[in-house]
């Protein structure tokens, strides 16, 4: 519970050159393209940017207009900024698909500093839990769980799994995390009250982001129960058809 806080409080405290407005404010004619950018090494490369708030504000700043490409509707704007964070998404996760299988093991070791703490091994092995957990899955459902989403795909590259697997789960997840926060963003950002609380509507988001975790962990508590209630029954008729025959002989 105390790590879903941490997630949801993290846009309020970035620092300025990391809040989403500022950045894409800052970046002018380049707003887009240093969005992808920063995408791509969110998924891939560098876990502590601000991806999902990111992505919501690009959508914001698409239906505002501060966003645009010559006189192309915003519709076809807002088309063009998913395909572009999208692709830049999955690109992350291939790059790091690859650096963890390459590097991967030498980069995530002891060490002191801040890189150990950026490398730290432990994030690996709470990751690779993660993974062995959901299975394909965890490559979904990590697009919307800050610092998992980047380290799922180097735990996938040091694994070794499949890649034909993994590419197309990761497209999966890529089309629904890009996608679907960048148009949340695109409706919701118009309305005034959500403009003018631009950080609560922030944090309210990552919050969201993590529903689909909390779905998933509540449907592995009832499967487990089923399966122990299931085992419960199984023994208890056992026990009875050994009672029976006891008593027949």
């Amino acid at each position: 519970m105390g790590i879903q806080l941490t997630f949801c409080l993290l846009p309020l405290l970035l620092p300025d050159w990391l809040d989403p407005e500022w950045i894409i404010t800052a970046l002018g004619n380049w707003a887009l393209w240093g969005v992808a950018f920063i995408i791509f090494a969110e998924c891939g490369l560098f876990s502590i940017l601000p991806g999902d708030s990111l992505l919501f504000t690009a959508g914001m700043f698409v239906a505002l207009g501060s966003i645009s490409f010559g006189g192309l509707p915003s519709g076809w704007v807002l088309a063009l900024c998913c395909a572009i964070l999208t692709a830049a998404a999955i690109l992350g996760n291939v790059t790091g698909y690859w650096l963890g299988a390459l590097i991967g093991p030498p980069i995530f070791k002891p060490r002191k500093g801040f890189w150990g703490k950026v490398f730290n091994p432990k994030y690996v092995a709470l990751t690779h839990d993660f993974f062995e957990k959901y299975g394909n899955r965890a490559l979904i459902l990590a697009r919307f769980v800050p610092l998992v989403r980047t380290f799922v795909t180097l735990v996938a590259g040091i694994s070794r799994m499949q890649f034909g697997k993994f590419i197309t789960y990761t497209a999966i997840g890529g089309v629904c995390w890009a996608t679907g926060v960048t148009v949340l963003g695109y409706f919701l950002g118009t309305i005034p009250f959500i403009h003018e609380n631009i950080e609560a509507a922030l944090v309210l988001i990552v919050a969201v982001s993590l529903v689909p975790m909390g779905i998933e962990y509540l449907l592995q508590v009832r499967r487990k129960r089923a399966s122990v209630e299931s085992g419960q029954v199984e023994s208890g008729q056992v026990e009875s058809g050994q009672v029976e025959s006891d008593q027949s002989a």
